[in-house]
């Protein structure tokens, strides 16, 4: 699951407006204003980092030092789980320093690269079948970035002035032999991801928790490399463009986002379909509709993301067998059908019960 977090402290600016004229994207966003670093003899250049990052396919790549977190976001965040919003994601608060600190996580990193992989689908599931959410329709995001992530961390070690092999685990753990300083990560570890993008400028993270790229949209994976290295010119955060709109608030079926609240997790219907592993809520049985995989509804009312453009990643497509399933396949689902639909796919975490409990809460929300 693409795990929300709680609200990032940020200052906001002008939200786009309808016919504005601003053109669509471009493949690799240049994100941030760029600042000189104090150069030394072990500095990378920032702008092959990025032209590698485009060679694999990311649409966005910037990049922050390694540093604590600051100190609103870490307070935000520990207040946040003093609440207990995290609900039963318990993993939330696990490692607690090492996510607020980097340089505990992965001693000797001195930068974070931050990037984005497209994932606005191409294709859709018909209108009035069963709905899930865009992310989970190809294959599971975390193997196709783990393995990018990988090849642009060696591709990074090919140019660094010492290079050293980093290996090819995702994890800073001696068990994986990576060599001090380097790491590769996507949604497995503790790391403010989305904290991250925003310091690297690819974008900001918005009232619906979710990181949006200007003229892009918020559609995104997320992922990060850590290297041993310095760069010469570092990106500066990406100031918040919500302006005074809340579309994704007003979108939300269960009141999980409230203005001047923190964000409520347990209430997410994302959440509520996903990693709750007991019974539905009230709230989520009722708003839930025919969606019965996560929600994308706060992100489909957010108007940057009338400029998303679809993904061109093959992994990402969705199997033709999978939209051809209609309700009635879905009420007569069988382990087997679950295992071949869903074989290499995101959708597994929620297991075979959890996403037949989703179903016949949605089949008798119907009568």
């Amino acid at each position: 699951m693409k795990n929300p977090i709680p609200p990032t402290p940020h200052t906001e600016s002008p939200s786009p407006r309808e016919g504005s004229g601003v053109g669509r994207p471009s493949q690799l966003v240049e994100v941030g204003v760029g600042f000189p670093s104090r150069l030394e003899p072990s500095a990378v250049s920032s702008a092959f980092i990025k032209s590698a990052a485009r060679s694999l396919g990311f649409f966005a790549c910037g990049i922050a030092r390694a540093e604590p977190v600051d100190p609103d976001t870490a307070a935000s965040y520990r207040g946040w789980l003093e609440k207990g919003e995290e609900a039963t994601m318990g993993y939330m608060a696990n490692y607690l320093e090492k996510r607020l600190n980097p340089q505990l996580l992965v001693p000797g990193v001195r930068s974070i690269v931050s990037v984005a992989l497209n994932y606005s689908p191409a294709q859709h599931f018909p209108d009035g079948e069963y709905q899930f959410a865009a992310y989970t329709l190809g294959q599971d995001y975390h193997d196709l970035m783990k393995g990018r992530l990988r090849e642009l961390a060696q591709l990074i070690r090919d140019a660094a002035p010492h290079p050293g092999d980093c290996g090819t685990a995702d994890t800073a753990s001696s068990a994986n032999h990576l060599p001090p300083g380097w790491g590769c990560f996507c949604d497995t570890a503790p790391v403010l991801e989305r904290y991250w993008a925003q310091r690297a400028g690819l974008g900001w993270t918005g009232r619906n928790h979710q990181l949006i790229i200007p003229h892009a949209g918020s559609m995104f994976f997320l992922g990060e490399v850590f290297i041993p290295y310095d760069v010469d010119v570092y990106d500066k955060p990406m100031p918040n463009r919500c302006g005074n709109c809340h579309r994704c608030i007003d979108a939300c079926p269960t009141r999980a986002i409230v203005p001047g609240e923190d964000f409520h997790a347990g209430r997410c219907l994302s959440y509520q379909l996903i990693e709750n592993r007991g019974d539905l809520s009230s709230e989520a049985k009722t708003a839930m509709g025919n969606t019965i995989y996560g929600c994308d509804r706060c992100q489909a009312a957010c108007p940057w993301n009338r400029f998303a453009q679809p993904t061109n990643e093959t992994a990402l497509q969705p199997k033709p067998e999978l939209l051809r399933m209609t309700k009635e396949a879905w009420h007569n689902l069988t382990v087997e059908d679950y295992r071949r639909l869903f074989k290499g796919s995101a959708v597994k975490r929620v297991k075979f019960d959890g996403l037949t409990r989703n179903i016949e809460a949605a089949r008798l929300s119907e009568e």
